[in-house]
Formats: C-alpha cells, sequence, structure tokens
C-alpha cells in the first residue's frame, strides 16, 4: 500500500483513561492523536480508556487530525476485548503494540474483522522490542492493511539494556532497519519519543535525527513538543522554492527531449524530481490542514 500523502509530522500520545486530555487534543495542533488504552493506563482504568475513547471518537470534533488507537497487546488480559471494542470505534487506524511477527498482525486483523471492522481499517505495528526488529521486513509487508511502523525506543532500550545518549547511536542499527522495512513496504514510519520534556535542545536534534534517518514524523508524550516537532519535519520554504525550480526546469528539458539539467551548477534527472514532487504534496497537505484548522477556531 503506498503512503497516502497525509502529514504525519507529530503523533501525541494520549492516556484514554484521562477525560481531560481527549478533550484537549481537539485543540491541539498534533497531526494525529494516538489514543492510548496500554502503556499510558493503570491496569484498574483500562476499561475506563476503553469507553472513554469510544465515546471521545463518536462525539467528534477532532477535526482533521489522524486518530488512531492503541490496544493491549493480545498476551495480556484485555488485548482481545480492545480490540474487538476498536473495530467499532470509527479511529483512522488501530495500532498494535510489541508486534513481532506476520503472524501477530495476521491475527489482529483477524479478530478486529470478526468484531465488524471496515474491510480496510488500516493497522500500525509498534515496533518495541530485539525480535520485532530482526522481522522488520516480515512485518512491514505483513498485510496491504499495515500503514505504519512506530519506533518504540523505551521499551528496546530496555530490551537492549542500551543507554539514552545525545547521538542515539545505541538505537542507530534498530532505526535503519526499520526505516529500510518502512521504504521498501512503501509505508510510512514514525520515530521514538523523546523522554526529557526540558530539554528542547536534545528534543530538536532528535527530530533532525530523525528528518535525516527518513522518518516521517515523531511520537510524541506531551503537547509542548508538538510545534517543535512540527517545525522539524516540514519543508522549509527554501526546500519548496528548490523542489519547484527544479520541477520546472527538468520539464523544459524534457521537451527538449533531455533526461538532465543543470539547475545552478547541480544535475538534476528524474529521480530528484520525483523526490521534489512528494516535497511539494506533503507541503500542499500540511497547508490543507492547516487552513482548515483555522477555519475551525
Amino acid at each position: 500500500m503506498a503512503p497516502t500523502i497525509r502529514p504525519r509530522r507529530s503523533v501525541l500520545y494520549m492516556p484514554g483513561s484521562n477525560a481531560r486530555a481527549l478533550e484537549k487534543g481537539r485543540t491541539l495542533a498534533a497531526d494525529g492523536l494516538i489514543l492510548d488504552m496500554e502503556d499510558a493506563v493503570a491496569p484498574d482504568a483500562k476499561q475506563t480508556a476503553r469507553e472513554q475513547i469510544a465515546a471521545a471518537i463518536r462525539e467528534g470534533g477532532y477535526g482533521r487530525r489522524e486518530l488512531i488507537v492503541r490496544t493491549n497487546g493480545l498476551d495480556t488480559a484485555w488485548g482481545e476485548d480492545d480490540l474487538k471494542a476498536a473495530a467499532r470505534m470509527g479511529a483512522h487506524a488501530v495500532l498494535l503494540p510489541k508486534v513481532e511477527s506476520k503472524a501477530m498482525v495476521d491475527r489482529a486483523l483477524a479478530i478486529l474483522d470478526g468484531a465488524g471492522a471496515p474491510g480496510n481499517l488500516p493497522v500500525w505495528a509498534m515496533m518495541e522490542t530485539p525480535l520485532g526488529m530482526l522481522h522488520a521486513e516480515e512485518i512491514a509487508f505483513a498485510s496491504p492493511r499495515l500503514q505504519c511502523l512506530v519506533m518504540g525506543t523505551s521499551d528496546l532500550a530496555k530490551d537492549l539494556k542500551a543507554q539514552h545518549t545525545p547521538d542515539r547511536l545505541p538505537f542507530i542499527t534498530s532505526l535503519g532497519v526499520c526505516v529500510l522495512a518502512a521504504r521498501a513496504a512503501k509505508i510510512s514510519i514514525l520515530d521514538g519519543v523523546h523522554l526529557d520534556l526540558n530539554d528542547d535542545e536534545g528534543f530538536m536534534a532528535a527530530c533532525r535525527q530523525g528528518v535525516e534517518l527518513g522518518m516521517d514524523g515523531k511520537t510524541l508524550i506531551h503537547p509542548k513538543t508538538i510545534a517543535m516537532a512540527n517545525e522539524a519535519f516540514s519543508p522549509t520554504e527554501e526546500e519548496i522554492t528548490w523542489a519547484n525550480r527544479i520541477i520546472e526546469a527538468h520539464a523544459e528539458a524534457e521537451k527538449e527531449g533531455k533526461g538532465v539539467v543543470l539547475v545552478d551548477g547541480r544535475l538534476v534527472e528524474n529521480l530528484h524530481v520525483e523526490g521534489a514532487r512528494q516535497m511539494v504534496a506533503m507541503a500542499d497537505a500540511i497547508q490543507e490542514m492547516e487552513r482548515a484548522a483555522e477555519a475551525a477556531e
């Protein structure tokens, strides 16, 4: 499945057990919200989270924000019931935790479908265990409905016995493998969270690294980081201007029967134009989303 041209620069985790957070999500500038039943919810609040998430989605008011429901794992007491409930909630996607194989995706899809989910309801996969890293390709190609890989670097650090360093070098292999798998499968991929909310400089450095690695956006744990993520993962005015220039220059060259052209001394061929068109399309999608948000205020 080719990825939809849809901004996923900032995707914020929101605990489903927190009704105030679910309400606040309607006003935030995040591209997407992960309405969480798993890590952010205490065991005695799981049922409450499920009910409140369903009610919030039913009530609406989230505008163009993408709504993703994260369920508990199928190896827990809540996982299967979470999936059965999520099947009929009307979310844009269901996020599966700790995915380690195609079989796990297949099982989740079977439960969703058996519970009456729309036939095209996408699933996303949390990539947060060593076995998940080793099976990244298998997971990315598990189903045409598998739409996005979401890095879970906190759980991954625990299982790897790795440290959170400023350069994130302990995670580079895992991040790179998952980017390769996502791009091969033509699906989206989101970077993991940054845990230190007082470290704006470190957060922006992680965002820049995510952009350099090829991530589509970043998962977040606090609204204060939304604007920074949106800035980091948006094309700059200079990049958009350059993209339009090479699109136009290459089109003129093609009219003359040329496959390549020099623009400001740089060689431009079709592969560069393809990337430029994707950038312009994403910039247009971001502008459209922002205009819709302003109109709704």
